[in-house]
C-alpha cells in the first residue's frame, strides 16, 4: 500500500471535514464544495486523517508540503548520530606503558562520543586469576570517570573478561565541539582563557 495520502480527485468520498490553509476549522463540506474551494485557492485537498469519519482533509500546497518535508527527513538523517562501539583488548599482566595507551585509546573514544568495549584477554594460567582482569577493568573505569561510566559491569565470556564503558557526551555533543574546535582553528579566533586571563598568564601560557 502506498503511504502517499489521497489528493483532489482521488477522494472518493461524499463528504470531508475541512481544514483550512492556516489551519482553521471550515467544517464538514461536501467533497465537490471541498475540491472547489482547493481550486479557487489554487491549493490542493489533501487527505490527512483517512480513518476519521468523515475523513480530514486540509488545503495545502502538497508539492510544497512535500519537498519541505523531505528537506526535514534529509536533514534529520545528516545530523543523526550513530553510536559506534569501539574496542580496546588488554592482556591481564599489562606493563605500564601499553597502559598508558590503551589508556589514551580510550580516552579519544569517549571523547568523540563513542562507546568502549574493553576486553581482558586471558591466556594459559591467567584464567584461574579472573580478579586480575577485574581489578584491572576496575582501574580503567575509575581513571576515565570524568568521561564516561560503566555501562556494562566486568563478565566473563569464556577465556575473555568484557566491560562497557559508555561517554558522558553524545555523540551529536561531541561532533558539535569538533566542529566549533575546527572553525576557531580555522578563523584564529583566540581562546578565551586567554581573553580572560591577566597579562602575566598571557606571557606564561606563550613562554609555556
Amino acid at each position: 500500500m502506498s503511504a502517499e495520502p489521497r489528493i483532489n480527485e482521488r477522494i472518493r468520498v461524499p463528504e470531508v471535514r475541512l481544514v483550512g490553509p492556516n489551519g482553521e476549522q471550515v467544517g464538514i463540506v461536501p467533497i465537490g464544495d471541498a475540491l472547489k474551494l482547493a481550486q479557487e485557492a489554487d491549493l490542493d485537498l489533501v487527505e490527512v486523517a483517512a480513518t476519521a469519519r468523515p475523513p480530514v482533509c486540509k488545503l495545502m500546497d502538497y508539492g510544497k508540503f512535500k519537498y519541505e518535508s523531505a528537506m526535514k527527513a534529509r536533514e534529520a538523517r545528516r545530523n543523526q548520530a550513530h553510536t559506534v562501539i569501539k574496542e580496546i583488548k588488554l592482556r591481564p599482566k599489562i606493563d605500564p606503558h601499553d597502559y598508558e595507551t590503551k589508556k589514551g585509546h580510550v580516552v579519544r573514544f569517549l571523547k568523540a562520543g563513542d562507546k568502549v568495549k574493553v576486553t581482558i584477554m586471558f591466556r594459559g594460567r591467567e584464567q584461574s586469576r579472573p580478579e586480575l582482569g577485574f581489578r584491572l577493568l576496575q582501574r580503567l573505569a575509575e581513571d576515565v570517570t570524568e568521561l564516561g561510566f560503566v555501562e556494562s559491569q566486568p563478565k566473563q565470556d569464556g577465556r575473555n573478561m568484557i566491560m562497557v564503558i559508555g561517554p558522558h557526551k553524545k555523540k551529536s555533543e561531541a561532533k558539535a565541539e569538533k566542529a566549533a574546535a575546527r572553525v576557531r582553528r580555522e578563523t584564529g579566533e583566540p581562546r578565551d582563557e586567554l581573553i580572560e586571563g591577566s597579562d602575566d598568564e598571557q606571557r606564561a601560557d606563550e613562554q609555556s
